[in-house]
């Protein structure tokens, strides 16, 4: 029962992030199962299946917000759930212990990636252009789909990144577009895991407490999505997915207990330093705002 309930907490957690970010709900999540003992193919069947709910009503909250572009949605939603059905069939068919350091692998380069992303770029606007083409959404949410299922998470981390790069689409409605359409992409995924697991294997206990704490902070999100500092909560949460990951890969290298903590505190202290440089960045950013303000409403 404890761990339920803490993964309910998680999927809270992991929801807010996700839906103000539109990224790191299946990051986050899966990263946790595996380090829990779960096998990939049922950490990731989990985290599709809560996803399905946490996504409708993440999709529905951006809706009413104004927050979502449909026809960016529309393109991406349909090979989205093909690469998302592939993906999860593929991993259903992989042995787990061979899977498990190649999926913390995947994981921890999409850690590394969402931390670059709000470290190095910060999180910062870009400017606005066309509208994305149907010839960029299409195989990005191919790619993207089957990433997300292999590796228990990638929609938002290949789909976000891609359109805030590309400046064709302001942000609000980046992360609304790829919260909204992740929910075929579950779909796909979770139908894929259904059709190619055993029922047994696929832990409903856990995908029902992630959906409950998902449900919950999906509103929420949608609503912080222009309040939260990006910047700040894409580092922590890359911290905790290099973190976790990283020592999932050293321990199936085979290092001692020492090698591993020793690894473990270098990334803590690197995640930690990179969480307080971020928040000061966060601060400089926010008073160099103020200070444009002021000087543009005082009178030639």
């Amino acid at each position: 029962m404890r761990k339920l309930i803490v993964l309910g907490f998680v999927g809270l957690l992991a929801q807010l992030i996700d839906g103000s970010l539109g990224m790191a709900y299946g990051v986050t999540s899966s990263t946790l199962l595996l380090a829990a003992g779960l096998a990939p193919a049922s950490a990731s069947a989990a985290v599709h299946f809560s996803e399905i709910g946490t996504s409708l009503v993440s999709g529905f909250s951006h809706h009413k917000l104004g927050n979502v572009d449909w026809r960016t949605v529309s393109i991406l939603a349909v090979p989205g759930f093909v690469g998302a059905f592939a993906g999860a069939t593929l991993l259903s068919n992989l042995d787990g212990d061979a899977a498990k350091p190649w999926v913390a692998g995947i994981l921890l380069c999409l850690g590394l990636y969402v931390i670059w992303r709000f470290l190095v770029l910060g999180g910062r606007r870009p400017t606005f252009k066309s509208r994305p083409s149907a010839r960029m959404l299409a195989p990005m949410g191919l790619v993207g789909g089957a990433l997300d299922a292999i590796g228990g998470g990638g929609w938002g981390p290949v789909g976000t990144t891609t359109l805030l790069s590309s400046g064709r689409l302001e942000p609000r409605k980046v992360v609304g577009s790829i919260d909204t359409s992740e929910f075929v992409v579950a779909v796909g995924g979770s139908l894929g895991f259904l059709f190619a697991l055993a029922s047994e294997d696929i832990p409903w206990s856990y995908a029902l407490a992630l959906l409950a704490g998902g449900v919950v902070a999906a509103p929420i999100a949608a609503w912080l999505v222009k309040k939260l500092a990006a910047r700040v909560l894409g580092v922590a949460a890359g911290g905790l997915i290099v973190l976790t990951n990283s020592k999932t890969i050293v321990e199936t290298l085979g290092a001692d207990t020492t090698t591993v903590v020793l690894v473990a505190a270098t990334i803590a202290v690197l995640w930690i330093s990179g969480i307080v440089w971020a928040v000061r960045q966060e601060r400089l950013a926010r008073a160099l705002e103020r200070e444009t303000a002021a000087g543009e409403r005082v009178p030639a």
